[in-house]
């Protein structure tokens, strides 16, 4: 994704609490003949390598793991909050007309070279994190113990796990707002937060009073590029 130097977004922090907010992922890979996606919810573990590291897993009947080698680059989007922006928000549009509708969007991308987990342990390792970090909120937490050990044993058998076991280059890179909303925040970033409360909705559907809403994000939405899988 190009990103220019002096858009970049660098903090850790922000690029992890928008994955966190936002876990399900479009997983790309190339294929000889096309590009694979799949969508994915992925566990973010910041303990691991530099920048973190992405588990997750698939169905065994999906086809996608079959393609991974040892050097398979993929990149991993998690798409935040998005929304088109109009210059009748901005106050600078009365003084002197010079605004342009512009679009705030936060994405990470994070790179990588996954590989495939097989091995039962591993599996229910990971099917443990993704269900005891979205199940942390409810009142009464269901956890993988709660089913019979049987039956588990069963459906880790239908599964493949992904988790790199080697790094490629790594690099952090982020883009956090175009000009036009760069211009937006000097001269009426409230304009443009209160008008996004007042449309409700931006193209999206999302709330476009949302993009602020992810910890980080209060400058403005990052548009990021992330190479992280632990070493």
């Amino acid at each position: 994704m190009y990103v220019p130097s002096h858009f970049a977004e660098t903090d850790p922090s922000v690029l992890h609490a928008l994955i966190r907010n936002q876990p399900l992922g479009a997983w790309v890979l190339p294929h000889p003949d096309e590009l694979i996606v799949n969508h994915i919810p992925f566990y973010l573990d910041p303990t691991r390598g530099q920048h973190g590291t992405l588990v997750g897993h698939v169905a065994r009947a999906n086809p996608v793991w079959q393609s991974l080698s040892q050097a398979t680059p993929s990149v991993v989007i998690f798409q935040g909050p998005q929304a088109y922006i109009s210059p009748s928000w901005y106050p600078s549009k009365q003084a002197g007309g010079k605004v342009v509708p512009t679009w705030n969007y936060a994405v990470v991308h994070a790179h990588g070279t996954p590989q495939i987990v097989d091995d039962p342990v591993r599996l229910l390792e990971i099917v443990t994190l993704l269900t005891d970090t979205h199940e942390g909120g409810h009142a009464a937490p269901w956890q993988v113990t709660d089913a019979p050990a049987d039956f588990i044993d069963k459906l880790l058998g239908a599964i493949v796990g992904i988790d790199p076991d080697r790094a490629p280059e790594r690099q952090v890179e982020g883009q956090p707002e175009s000009p036009a909303s760069r211009q937006a925040r000097h001269s009426g970033r409230a304009g443009s937060v209160g008008g996004g409360r007042g449309c409700a909705h931006g193209a999206g559907g999302a709330p476009i009073h949302c993009l602020t809403s992810v910890p980080g994000l209060h400058r403005s939405p990052p548009r990021c590029t992330v190479r992280f899988f632990h070493a």
